[in-house]
């Protein structure tokens, strides 16, 4: 308690944001105690291991048997995450076109300026 006040729970979505952030700055296959010492909160070893298995069950990291543990890795970067939900949400519609009509026409104006120079000139999945 601080201040005579109990601390604030955090959300799940909050957790896995932190244990995926420490993973993705391990910058390597990262075992359950090597993403535990890079986290400042207080979380429990059992904690992490938890929370890294829900992320393996969403398909947002992946695992590797390494001797008699796993090391854990993300599948994707940030903007290949954010890219994922929203895949995930226009699967979930039955209505492509509407869907996607309508998030066109909600866009920033210089959001859909880039989308269509996106379009008109498709970069490579590496970048290129």
């Amino acid at each position: 308690m601080v201040d005579g006040r109990r601390p604030r729970r955090r959300g799940q979505g909050e957790l896995e944001a932190l244990v995926l952030s420490a993973l993705r700055e391990a910058g390597a296959p990262a075992t359950v105690g090597q993403v535990h010492e890079r986290l400042d909160a207080d979380l429990a070893y059992t904690t992490v291991i938890t929370i890294l298995t829900r992320l393996l069950g969403k398909g947002v990291v992946t695992r590797e048997r390494v001797g008699r543990s796993f090391t854990w890795e993300p599948v994707a970067d940030q903007a290949g995450l954010a890219a994922r939900r929203m895949r995930k949400v226009l699967d979930a519609e039955n209505d492509r076109e509407a869907v996607l009509a309508s998030f066109l026409t909600a866009l920033d104006p210089a959001d859909e300026v880039l989308l269509r120079e996106l379009l008109a000139h498709p970069r490579s999945e590496g970048g290129d």
